[in-house]
């Protein structure tokens, strides 16, 4: 063992340090070395860490020019099917006020109670109770009308796309940068263009939900139908199956629980954008009772209200879930049909019941304001106490997660490291140390890995020795394009190196910078935390129980809202900016590694575990390799979310693309904004190529294929 130990450092060395110094190995060293030393010339050579404004493009009157004629072109056929949208939404809004509250409620339970039983039916109950209590019904139901036409058409529509893209390959390369874009420019940057073609009102909020919905859909049927297992489908076609057969009956059962998570992560898309549709929407929902308390810095108001759109998800993913584990059996066909069809006869006799009792009890058709339950002011009071209770302990994480992890990143250790924060003044004899600590690592990691991962230790070292917003922008799109070529080849390097070139010659480099320091480091954050407690929970059934509503209520909770009691305890910043992405980023990661592990083939577990492996050995060279597709789409997920935060963090202070979007909107400005939206879709392309190609490479390494 010890000879071992000592042959393979002295083969790599060999092979990486001496031998293995070809033409892409001088190329890293360069790039290493062009970063370690060209800050000491920014004085001297301004441009090179400045792009020259002399040779930014025109882009963003251009595109103003373009959607003026596109608008002005086209605008009536928008215009027209915003009508026809306009009147199944009035449908469901009449029929849910018309029936009373309790009627509606029994609707509900009783579904729940069909596809799951008594407790799902009890938890519907008492969520919908508490909308009913608090004094949001009237608004829970027009949330609920748009929520019942964008939810089906943006699984219809994913579906359909995702079918596509797994059967067409040329149509997987026109969806799959399609769903980039519209996950990762931010609604806000689009909301101008859309209000423009469809107009104001509860149709926009329509369109805007359902562009940020469906990709969920798309990306989870296609990675569903693309993990079913060759046999299945083979075993399929030897039964004599048609292809339509193949497919209904083999090959969507097969990925139903990845479908159905598509279904799950589009209904909780689609309520998470309610308060962008109250926006344009102008209709009194639940979104405008959450964004009119936010105007008024009310947290507790906004959090009642805030915890309805939660509650409505959590009932919906419950029951869809439900449905998704029954057997696709049913019930028997040798039922009697009174028997089969009881929980809709017992629905139907209690909707009849209590529209005639609503005639006589009014508090059965409307909810007596007296009788409401609204502890607002107690819950800004419990913040207030908390925040005055906490202050020293609140102002250490802040300052030690900002001085010491943050600040350095951004602007390096020579401009932060000060007596008020280190308790020392930056020096020589500190670089000198930092130098030889680091050198003598990467030296470590070359020797015992390999020469890359030498070399990213000197990478990382220079990164935070002098900072993110220091380095030369010429180093940088050389290092991005490097490191996509070794990664994924020719093609992978051209897109990132034309995605980084986007950014200079749209003059938005420096806000990008910004963006990638700041989301860069929540999702690392949020992905290492979640897949942990992903992986948890996918050993712990009590604990998949515990961060199941946690989740829901994370991802479904509007984004303002979960700035707001940030904020009250952070005050404005990056610090208070990071948190927020990370809340609202770190459920994808959760979500998508405990079903990537819970989806694993019971039979590969067990051979593994009949060959004695440990349950470390079980976890780390077993299950954790053959989940990497459905952990690499919540790396992709947890990207695209952290991006989509960056918008809404604008408003606490931070200085980067979100902030640009923010002004677009704002001065209604369509150029500025989409420019800047569209630097965050080539920030997040970029990554998520390189990501997935990472993953592709690995899985060749260990004969996955």
């Amino acid at each position: 063992m010890q000879s071992h130990s000592q042959t393979l450092p002295s083969r790599r060395i060999g092979g990486d340090l001496v031998r293995g110094l070809d033409r892409q190995a001088l190329v890293w060293l360069a790039i290493t070395a062009f970063l370690l030393v060209s800050p000491g010339f920014n004085a001297l050579l301004p441009w090179l860490k400045t792009y020259p404004a002399e040779l930014v493009l025109p882009i963003t009157p251009a595109l103003n020019q373009f959607m003026s004629w596109f608008v002005d072109s086209f605008g009536f056929i928008f215009k027209g099917i915003a009508w026809l949208l306009q009147w199944p939404i009035a449908a469901v809004q009449a029929v849910l006020h018309w029936l009373p509250w309790p009627a509606t409620i029994s609707i509900v339970a009783m579904l729940a109670y069909r596809v799951s039983g008594w407790r799902l039916a009890a938890f519907s109950v008492v969520g919908m109770l508490y909308m009913v209590v608090v004094g949001f019904w009237i608004e829970s139901m027009n949330t609920l009308s748009l929520v019942a036409i964008s939810v089906p058409l943006s699984v219809a529509i994913g579906f359909l796309l995702g079918v596509a893209a797994y059967r067409w390959r040329a149509a997987e390369r026109i969806i799959v940068p399609t769903l980039d874009f519209l996950q990762t420019v931010p609604t806000f940057a689009y909301l101008l263009p859309v209000i423009k073609l469809f107009g104001f009102g509860p149709v926009t909020g329509l369109i805007t939900s359902l562009l940020y919905a469906f990709p969920a859909m798309v990306r989870n049927t296609q990675l569903g139908l693309k993990e079913v297992p060759e046999e299945v489908v083979e075993s399929g076609r030897m039964s004599g199956a048609t292809p339509r057969q193949l497919f209904w009956l083999v090959q969507v059962p097969a990925a139903r629980r990845q479908i159905m998570l598509g279904i799950n992560q589009t209904t909780m898309a689609a309520l998470s954008m309610v308060i962008v549709a109250s926006i344009i929407g102008g209709s009194a929902d639940i979104g405008w009772a959450v964004l009119s308390t936010m105007r008024k810095a009310s947290f507790g108001e906004a959090f009642l209200a805030g915890i309805v759109i939660a509650l409505i998800a959590m009932i919906m993913d419950r029951i869809t879930w439900a449905i998704a584990a029954r057997d696709r059996a049913g019930d028997p066909p040798a039922q009697a049909a009174l028997t089969r069809h009881r929980h809709l006869l017992i629905g139907l006799a209690l909707v009849a019941l209590f529209l005639l009792l609503a005639q006589v009890l009014p508090a059965l058709a409307e909810w007596p304001r007296d009788w409401r339950f609204f502890p607002a002011r107690s819950i800004d009071s419990a913040i207030s106490t908390f925040i005055v209770a906490g202050k020293s302990w609140i102002e250490l994480i802040k300052k030690a997660a900002f001085y010491f992890a943050m600040l350095p990143v951004r602007l390096g250790l020579e401009a932060t490291v000060k007596p008020a924060t280190w308790g020392f003044a930056w020096s020589t004899i500190h670089t000198v140390l930092y130098v030889l600590v680091l050198g003598g690592l990467a030296v470590y990691a070359a020797r015992t890995w390999s020469l890359m991962a030498g070399i990213g230790i000197v990478i990382w070292s220079a990164v935070y020795f002098f900072g993110i917003t220091n380095l030369p922008w010429l180093g940088l799109v050389a290092l991005g394009t490097a490191l996509a070529w070794k990664v994924g080849g020719r093609s992978l390097a051209l897109g990132t190196g034309l995605g980084l070139v986007y950014l200079l010659v749209a003059g938005i480099w420096e806000y990008a910078i910004l963006s990638i320091y700041l989301c860069g480091i929540a999702v690392l954050l949020s992905f290492l935390v979640g897949t942990a407690l992903g992986i948890w929970a996918a050993h712990s059934p009590r604990v998949s129980h515990i961060l199941r509503p946690i989740n829901d209520t994370l991802q479904t909770m509007p984004l303002f809202v979960l700035l707001i009691p940030i904020v009250m305890i952070f005050k404005v910043g990056e610090f208070t900016a990071l948190l927020a992405i990370c809340l609202y980023a770190i459920v994808p990661a959760i979500r998508y590694s405990e079903n990537a592990l819970r989806s694993l083939s019971t039979e590969v577990v067990e051979a593994a575990t009949c060959m004695g492996c440990t349950t470390r050995q079980l976890l780390f060279q077993v299950k954790l390799p053959l989940a990497r597709p459905g952990l690499m789409l919540g790396l992709n997920q947890t990207i695209m979310y952290g991006i989509s935060m960056l918008v809404i963090t604008a408003l606490v202070g931070t200085k980067e693309l979100g902030q640009q979007v923010y002004v677009g909107l704002g001065n209604g400005d369509f150029g500025v904004g989409m420019v800047a939206g569209l630097g965050m879709a080539a920030i997040a392309m970029i990554a998520d190529r390189l990501t997935q190609a990472w993953s592709r490479r690995q899985r060749a390494e260990l004969g996955l294929g």
